[in-house]
């Protein structure tokens, strides 16, 4: 993973409660900011797309609520995950 170098603006209470909780965990305020940002990156990131099921017809009944059970299951993966 390559990092870069950014500069942000915030509240100096922010700040300073970000410093607080890095000490108190005992790690750094860049760790806290960047677990910050994914946790809200996961939460506000656009659905997925989906990828292709199938259109047609089939003999078996329970094909469109077995595709629906995929989609579910698919849909909170991400890419490489191994789950």
């Amino acid at each position: 993973m390559t990092t870069r170098r950014t500069t942000i603006l915030a509240d100096a209470d922010l700040l300073e409660r970000i410093e607080r909780h890095a000490q108190r965990a005992r790690t750094t305020k860049t760790a806290v900011i960047a677990a910050a940002l994914e946790a809200y990156l996961a939460e506000h990131e656009a659905a997925p797309e989906l990828g292709f099921l199938a259109v047609g017809r089939s003999a078996h009944g329970r094909l469109s609520l077995d595709g629906r059970s995929i989609v579910r299951r698919e849909v909170g993966r991400r890419p490489g995950d191994g789950r």
